[in-house]
């Protein structure tokens, strides 16, 4: 094992160099020039595992698993352990994966809230299963993602959500103003295993790999000291998950270009764009029978609907009803969300230091304007540059506590003896002493900007010159 600055290049006892390994019997150098292209491909998929644990693409993965962290597994093996581990025991676990008898170990069933309200679920892998599954979508991304929708913009390489909703932008500004929103209930939770790996031998002839995917499909539930077996679903939380979601619903991609349908699909989340309300109906019943037949995949009805794009919320934007300009805005869900996560930090910040507090809440802000920079106006920034400056003067109003105490630093800011007394004996909460003229002018936005906070409209307004 290496140190220092080339410490993540960790030696893989028994990688080869070279992925190949085996030659197709009775084949020479030139086979794959005699026979052409398609026996080629055939060879490749039917060599996959070679490739998945050569040298460089596990050293490949196990970089990014490093880089990504999370959290352990069943197995409570962190990922800083991972590298040790794997220089004593990667030869028996190539060789396993080798002959087709490595055993995937359960997930760890986790639950976080959702967005819009319930949990999700997430599986987390161990570590090692996490090395393994990044080797394997590394290889298959290589074969599947040159044949995806040019419509799927979901974890694709050079693709992103800000080019999916720019492109339902184009849509409507092309005359298509209504959209059937759709929406497919817990559906990594319900992915059919078999339709699945139907799709996934059109293209990988390697049984090794099938055989490893399917046990990883399989692989056990861990919750409460008891390990449930899986028929269904796909949980998140691995890393081959996403480029399972794509293989599974590029079929519904490909039907949907089959007829002729303008749409943008992100993951699970599917937007189609028609021209009348009454044909965004038919398309509703059709896509909802074809998901149900083929796929065996349920559209949840009561999120589900045909609107107008500007009543509905794609990847957090929402759209102007204006028929040629279609402006994109901040969807009101989403900056609800981004106001109930500062509130938090805002609450947790009553014990903290201003400047600890506006060192927590920059990231999100940072974070936040970089996503929403496509949003029409600065009007939302500034409005939320004005609503979280007054959440902070509300914090440190809470963090005087005591009148003595709040006259005694109005008075340092500037107030008389006699003002500072007056002010602080009226009766106010914090929020609304926080939005009083007196403590906006004490507390002046040059304090916070002398702290560093992060203006969202200053930020915003960068972006858009760089774009």
């Amino acid at each position: 094992m290496t140190t220092g600055a080339a410490e993540c290049r960790v030696e893989i006892p028994g990688a080869s160099a070279d992925w190949s390994g085996r030659k197709p019997k009775g084949a020479g150098a030139g086979a794959a020039s005699v026979t052409g292209r398609t026996e080629e491909l055939t060879f490749e998929t039917e060599r996959l595992m070679d490739k998945i644990v050569s040298r460089g693409n596990m050293m490949a993965a196990l970089s990014r698993v490093i880089a990504n962290k999370g959290a352990p597994g069943v197995d409570d093996m962190p990922v800083t352990a991972l590298k040790g581990y794997l220089h004593q025991e990667w030869p028996r676990i190539k060789e396993e994966l080798l002959a087709g008898s490595y055993i995937p170990q359960p997930v760890l069933k986790v639950e976080i809230p959702k967005p819009g309200g319930g949990k999700r679920m997430l599986g987390i892998p161990t570590v090692l299963d996490r090395l393994i599954q990044q080797a394997v979508h590394q290889v298959l991304s290589q074969t599947f993602n040159p044949g995806f929708s040019d419509h799927s913009y979901g974890f694709m390489p050079k693709r992103s959500a800000h080019q999916a909703v720019k492109a339902a932008q184009q849509f409507v500004k092309s005359g298509r103003r209504w959209v059937v929103d759709l929406d497919l209930e817990k559906f990594f939770d319900r992915v059919n295993h078999d339709i699945l790996m139907s799709l996934m031998k059109r293209k990988v002839k390697d049984r090794l790999v099938l055989k490893l995917i399917d046990s990883y499909l399989k692989a056990g539930m861990f919750e409460g000291g008891v390990v449930s077996p899986r028929q269904e679903g796909t949980p998140q939380g691995g890393p081959l998950s996403p480029l399972l979601s794509n293989i599974l619903l590029d079929e519904l991609d490909k039907e949907l270009e089959r007829r002729g349908h303008a749409f943008c699909r992100y993951a699970d989340d599917c937007n189609i764009y028609v021209v009348t309300k009454a044909s965004g109906e038919r398309v509703m019943a059709s896509i909802t029978r074809f998901l149900s037949e083929r796929l065996k995949l349920t559209v949840n009805q009561a999120k589900s609907a045909v609107d107008r794009p500007w009543k509905r919320t794609f990847l957090g934007y929402t759209m102007s009803w204006h028929p040629t300009k279609a402006r994109l805005k901040v969807g009101p869900e989403a900056l609800a969300r981004f106001k109930d996560n500062l509130r938090k930090i805002s609450k947790w910040g009553r014990g903290w230091s201003m400047s600890k507090t506006v060192k927590e809440v920059n990231p999100k802000l940072r974070g936040w304007v970089n996503y929403f920079c496509l949003a029409g106006n600065t009007t939302i920034f500034q409005e939320l540059d004005s609503w979280l400056r007054r959440k902070l003067r509300a914090i440190l109003w809470r963090q005087w506590k005591r009148n003595k105490a709040r006259a005694r630093n109005l008075i340092k800011l500037g107030f008389s003896g006699d003002a500072a007394w007056r002010f602080v004996r009226q009766y106010r909460g914090p929020w609304a002493t926080a939005g009083t003229f007196n403590l906006h002018r004490l507390i002046k936005n040059s304090y916070f900007d002398n702290l560093g906070l992060l203006s969202l409209q200053e930020q915003y307004l960068r972006l858009a010159r760089v774009s």
